[in-house]
């Protein structure tokens, strides 16, 4: 028996899914928008409405209506009428990083829009198609390089060049949200698109780099292994948990393609393990950065990356359950159990510090439920694909 087909360990995965849930409807604004709570669910101070927050709701919520949540559908409504009336730009096009705050246009933030009008989609909202068309269009027409398959990154508000700048943490959720397309639509495109990315990174970069991912690049899509940019969200070096991620996401792919005879597994795998064996620190926890030799750059220990770990080992067992996969998974839950879990409210903190206390050096609160309920349910489905369709089946059972 694998972890995966625990009694016990199932039953954990929903009961924390659903306290995250809870939690996080306290987050819900009289005006349509989402606050971010205080560890103990207080609504903290005010500040922009970012682009990423809003599309992260509601697919969060979606999945969360899969697993019967009561209430997800005000949380997907108000969502998604804040990406069409607040977020969209009805001047220029496209979608402003932020409501009342930083109005560029991001890869990064227009891929989450494609993603939550995947998801809302596959509910059946009746906004999801003006949304999946319109963002689909910008998408196409603004940042997608068809003669590198890739997305470009960064625009201002009217859709000027400010910088050479290109990244992979935005065309990886690129692909998750090109799955979550070809899922909702049946559009070839997306999974061709996805594809496209997916070898780039994979295939080219990464065993180039000896199975590990540069984050940032050049207009060429040369690495450009000087850059360091915000200390947070373009850290210099490589990042292993989004190596975790991506080599789900190539897994994904590789099963939505009908799981061809290629090397996808393979390559996923390279990714993943190499990730755990530089990332995984002596005392726990998995490393934020490190050089592009695999040496820990930034040793802060945050949740995402162990939930993406999770997710990425739980892909791995459910593929080819060996020893070793279940082992790991079982380190990271133990881990996360111990330091990030917040068993009495709800949800995770976010960060933890040198002693393994929850710490707020980066982030206020609790910022997230994205990558905590994924950890939580992408274990629970069978598949390697379709997560909403799994956890609706996995309800009705």
């Amino acid at each position: 028996m694998t972890p995966l087909d625990d009694p016990a360990h199932r039953a954990f995965l929903l009961n924390d899914a659903r306290a995250a849930l809870r939690f996080f409807d306290a987050s819900l604004r009289a005006d349509g928008g989402f606050d971010v709570l205080a560890p103990d669910g207080t609504p903290l101070p005010r500040g922009p409405q970012e682009l990423h927050t809003t599309t992260r709701m509601v697919h969060s919520y979606v999945l969360g209506r899969a697993i019967g949540h009561p209430g997800a559908d005000r949380m997907i409504d108000a969502g998604m009428a804040t990406l069409w009336n607040r977020h969209r730009d009805t001047v220029n096009g496209g979608y402003v990083w932020a409501v009342n705050g930083d109005d560029s246009k991001l890869a990064y933030g227009h891929v989450f829009v494609l993603l939550a009008a995947s998801s809302a989609k596959l509910v059946g909202h009746p906004d999801a198609d003006r949304l999946l068309a319109d963002v689909s269009e910008v998408l196409e027409t603004r940042f997608w390089e068809e003669e590198h398959g890739l997305l470009a990154d960064e625009f201002t508000v009217d859709w000027q060049t400010f910088s050479d700048y290109r990244g992979m943490n935005a065309n990886m959720h690129g692909v998750e949200a090109m799955l979550a397309a070809f899922e909702a639509t049946d559009n070839r495109l997306w999974l061709d698109r996805a594809g496209r990315v997916l070898d780039f990174f994979t295939d080219h970069t990464a065993r180039a780099f000896d199975w590990r991912l540069p984050e940032h690049y050049r207009t060429g899509w040369q690495v450009d292994p000087e850059y360091s940019g915000n200390p947070m969200f373009r850290p210099a070096g490589t990042t292993p948990g989004h190596s975790f991620e991506l080599g789900r996401l190539c897994l994904q792919h590789w099963d939505l393609c009908g799981r061809p005879a290629n090397d996808a597994p393979q390559r996923a795998r390279a990714l993943i393990e190499q990730a755990m064996a530089d990332g995984w620190r002596a005392d726990g926890g998995v490393v934020y950065t490190l050089d592009l030799a695999g040496k820990p750059a930034i040793s802060d220990r945050y949740w995402w990356p162990v939930t993406e770990g999770i997710g990425a080992f739980a892909s791995l067992i459910k593929l080819d359950a060996r020893a070793a996969d279940a082992a790991a998974y079982d380190r990271l839950w133990t881990f996360a159990k111990s330091h990030f879990v917040d068993a009495e409210r709800g949800g995770w903190f976010p960060e933890i510090d040198e002693d393994g206390h929850p710490t707020a050096r980066q982030f206020n609160g609790k910022p997230d439920v994205y990558h905590a309920l994924q950890a939580d349910l992408y274990p629970l489905i069978d598949g390697l694909s379709r997560p909403v369709e799994g956890l609706a089946a996995l309800d009705q059972k």
